[in-house]
C-alpha cells in the first residue's frame, strides 16, 4: 500500500514537471513568434518607406538596420531579443539625416502685442558697451537680430553716417536694440564710419551704406539715422512701407516740431525701389546741410533736383572701403571719401 502511494506520488510529480515544461516551451515559442514578427513589420515598412534601405540590411548602414539584421539570427537567446526590444523602439524614431522639416512661422503682426508706448529717455546714467551687451543677449554678432517666433515682411539695414560719436553710440545702441527687437524687425545695424578730418558728407555716407549692406545681406528696407536721435515712442514702427517715410517729424531741439516744410532730417526710411528710383542720396553735399533739402525734392521730382539726380547720386559713388569690423552689437565700415571740390575763387 506504502509502495503504491509512493508510485502514484511521483507519477504527479512527473506530470507536474512535464506541465511546467511544456507551459515554459509555449512561452518561449510566442516570445519567440512575437519579436520574430515585429522584426518582419518593421523591417517593410523601412524597407517600403526609406531610400536606401536594401543596403542598410545587409548590416553595413546605420546602427538601426543594423540591428533588424542581428534578430533574424535562429539562434539568437532570449535575452538578446530582450536586450534589441528597445532598440527596436528607439529605431523607429526619424533618422538623423532625415529630420523633420520644421513649420513655417506665421507672419509678424502689424501692431506686436510687446510694444510699450512712450518711453523715458535719459541721459544722465553711465552707458558701457558691455552693459547694453548684457543687455541684449540675442543680438548676434554685427548686430543682427531676427524674430524667432514670426516672418518679418521686411529685412531692414539700418545705417547710420558717423565720425567721432561713440558716447552717443552707446546710448543709441541702449535704447534701439530692444526697441527694434519689440517690433519684431529683421535687421542688422551698420556704422558708416567716415576716416579723415576733411569736411564731413552724410548723404555719400548713406550712399556707401547702402551698397555695403547689400554685400552683407538681401536688405530691402534701409532706415538711415543719425546717430544721436532716438525715438519716444516705440511705436514708431521702423520698417519700410509704400511710400518714403520720414520718422523723426517732431524732435525735442526743434520744440517737437519740423524747423521748417519739406525737412526730411534725422532719420527716414526706404524700400530698395524708392532708393533706385530716386538714385539715392546726392554726393557733392560736405558739410551739414542741404542734403535734407535735396532728398525731399528728389521724392517730389522738383525740375531742377529731377535733372542733377540722374548724375548725382549712387550711380555717380566712389570712395575706398578700408575696413569691415564686426562687433557683437554693430557692424563698423571705414572708409574713404574724398574731399570736397575747392571753392572758386572770387573776382
Amino acid at each position: 500500500m506504502t509502495r503504491l502511494m509512493l508510485g502514484r506520488t511521483l507519477e504527479r510529480i512527473c506530470k507536474g514537471v512535464l506541465l511546467l515544461c511544456l507551459l515554459h516551451f509555449l512561452i518561449m515559442m510566442i516570445l519567440y513568434f512575437d519579436v520574430y514578427s515585429q522584426r518582419f513589420d518593421l523591417f517593410s515598412r523601412f524597407n517600403n518607406g526609406r531610400n536606401g534601405s536594401r543596403n542598410n540590411a545587409s548590416g553595413t548602414g546605420s546602427g538601426h538596420h543594423y540591428y533588424y539584421y542581428n534578430l533574424s539570427r535562429p539562434n539568437a537567446t532570449f535575452a538578446t531579443y530582450l536586450a534589441t526590444g528597445e532598440q527596436l523602439v528607439q529605431s523607429m524614431q526619424p533618422e538623423n539625416n532625415q529630420t523633420p522639416s520644421p513649420k513655417p512661422l506665421p507672419p509678424c503682426p502689424e501692431n506686436p502685442p510687446g510694444l510699450v508706448g512712450r518711453l523715458l529717455i535719459e541721459f544722465s546714467s553711465q552707458m558701457t558697451m558691455e552693459r547694453v551687451q548684457k543687455e541684449n543677449p540675442n543680438v548676434t554678432e554685427g548686430g543682427r537680430y531676427t524674430p524667432p517666433d514670426c516672418r518679418p515682411r521686411w529685412k531692414v539695414a539700418i545705417i547710420i553716417p558717423f565720425r567721432h560719436r561713440e558716447n552717443h553710440l552707446k546710448y543709441w545702441l541702449h535704447y534701439l536694440h530692444p526697441i527694434l527687437r519689440r517690433q519684431k524687425i529683421d535687421y542688422g545695424i551698420y556704422i558708416i564710419n567716415q576716416l579723415g578730418e576733411d569736411t564731413f558728407n552724410r548723404a555719400k555716407l548713406l550712399n556707401v551704406g547702402y551698397t555695403e549692406t547689400l554685400k552683407e545681406a538681401e536688405y530691402d528696407c534701409f532706415i538711415f539715422s543719425d546717430v544721436d536721435l532716438i525715438p519716444m515712442d516705440d511705436r514708431n514702427l521702423y520698417h519700410c512701407y509704400d511710400q518714403p517715410r520720414h520718422f523723426a517729424i517732431a524732435m525735442d531741439k526743434f520744440g517737437f516740431r519740423l524747423p521748417y516744410a519739406g525737412y526730411f532730417g534725422g532719420v527716414s526710411g526706404l524700400s530698395k525701389k524708392q532708393f533706385l528710383k530716386i538714385n539715392g542720396f546726392p554726393n557733392e553735399y560736405w558739410g551739414w546741410g542741404g542734403e535734407d533739402d535735396d532728398i525731399y525734392n528728389r521724392f517730389n521730382k522738383i525740375q531742377n533736383t529731377k535733372n542733377t539726380m540722374k548724375k548725382d547720386g549712387i550711380s555717380s559713388l566712389t570712395y575706398k572701403l578700408v575696413e569691415v569690423k564686426k562687433y557683437p552689437l554693430y557692424t563698423n565700415i571705414s572708409v574713404e571719401i574724398g574731399k570736397p571740390p575747392p571753392r572758386p575763387i572770387k573776382g
